[in-house]
């Protein structure tokens, strides 16, 4: 038979980032400071509006890797 033990484990993970992703979404407009970092670019002009939260994108990076550090341990 085949072994489908470790496709399950990935499709759980997946699962679980995504419902993690999903919180955060909800959460998103009740935390003040997301979004709001030194850090994050905030250009507007006459016609145009550019917005990169870099600092942002850099805290939650680290935070998943941490997460996905302690699910991939063995």
């Amino acid at each position: 038979m085949l072994d489908f033990s470790g496709f399950g484990k990935i499709l759980i993970v997946i699962g679980l980032v995504i419902a993690g992703l999903g919180f955060l979404l909800l959460l998103g407009g009740k935390i003040p400071w997301l979004g709001k970092l030194p850090g994050d670019f905030f250009y507007k002009g006459r016609n145009f509006t550019f917005y990169f939260p870099l600092a942002t994108c850099i805290i939650i990076s680290i935070i998943l890797t941490i997460i996905l550090m302690f699910i991939n341990r063995k």
